[in-house]
């Protein structure tokens, strides 16, 4: 509030939302009671009903599920509060890490095992991290709706999980280079968002283009290579055989599935941006293409009539990994 939007208004970013449809009560009864997606059955008859064209209908529709929406401004806010809290969090850990013995030799993780002290510095990092990503699990029931809630909310329980389970257990050690490996792609994509809501797109593909390097690299790479290796063996030589060595697997596991995921999307994402020269328009959009619905219409429905009293489209706008002239969350 006090940082953040002084710096988008004054970069320019856009202050005003999605364009709002045009109060009619018959469609608003609709939208409310019964249908936020009409089917062509219901268009055609909205049509006959208030004599307007089957795409001014739509148009109406696609406008009042938007103009809910968070305006670019608000977006920017985020994404520059959560890049913030991100390059702290990282820089904290790597000046902490570089401080151990377990950051160049990971079979130090489990050297004294379970009998290793609680130092201040690793407590910090561990309580702030998880206070977090809790507050990120219940924001997403009051931020916009998009269409990888459920990875996503499956991604916050799961790091929350093994945040708690390897803070009660003491596998803390392993526990903060997992969670500096993940807070490194997290800085860039904020910033490539930052930079697509001030309309700096060639920053923007630039910085997108890095983060898809470094989250490749970091979570296909590093983390199987690094992380797991010594969780799945080194652990496994050094203690034998217990119940939370496979719990802690379990999880670890469930969340390189999640990698392999969304690494799936960020490689189309660039296969696009190289081949069309800028990056396209996120999948997890926000805010709908006011082109989306208006190609599903049958040519033989096509409005004859030229009176149009609810506007025009609305306007474009995203907030997920992608970015892009035209557009975009999860991680």
């Amino acid at each position: 509030r006090f940082i953040a939007k002084p710096c988008a208004l004054g970069l320019k970013v856009q202050a005003n939302g999605p364009q709002k449809a045009q109060p009619n009560a018959i469609l608003e009864k609709v939208f409310t009671a019964i249908t936020k997606h009409p089917d062509e059955k219901r268009l055609e008859g909205l049509s006959k009903q208030l004599d307007w064209d089957v795409r001014s209908i739509q148009r109406w529709f696609r406008q009042r599920r938007n103009q809910e929406k968070p305006s670019t401004l608000r977006k920017f806010c985020e994404s520059m509060w959560r890049f913030t809290f991100y390059l702290y969090i990282f820089t904290y850990g790597v000046r902490f890490l570089k401080k151990t013995p377990w950051l160049w030799n990971t079979r130090q993780c489990w050297s004294g095992y379970p009998y290793q002290p609680l130092m201040p510095d690793l407590h910090y990092y561990y309580i702030v991290e998880l206070s977090f990503y809790w507050s990120l699990m219940f924001s997403q029931f009051i931020d916009v709706k998009r269409k990888d809630f459920g990875i996503m909310f499956t991604h916050h329980i799961v790091t929350v999980t093994l945040i708690t389970f390897s803070y009660v257990t003491n596998l803390t050690r392993v526990g903060t280079l997992i969670l500096c490996l993940h807070d490194a792609a997290d800085i860039v994509l904020e910033a490539a968002k930052m930079a697509n809501y001030c309309k700096c797109q060639k920053l923007s593909d630039l910085l997108f283009l890095t983060f898809a390097v470094v989250f490749i690299v970091s979570r296909l790479g590093i983390y199987p290579l690094w992380i797991l290796n010594t969780t799945l063996f080194e652990l496994y030589e050094a203690l034998g055989n217990f119940p939370a060595l496979w719990v802690f697997n379990v999880l670890l596991m469930v969340l390189q599935i999640l990698h392999c995921f969304w690494s799936y999307l960020i490689i189309k994402a660039a296969y696009k941006a190289i081949s069309k020269g800028k990056v396209a328009k996120d999948a997890r959009s926000d805010v709908e293409s006011s082109s989306d619905e208006e190609e599903t219409v049958p040519r033989s429905k096509a409005p004859h009539s030229t009176v149009t009293t609810n506007g025009t489209s609305g306007a474009n706008g995203t907030n997920g990994y992608l970015t892009g002239a035209t557009s975009s969350e999860e991680h």
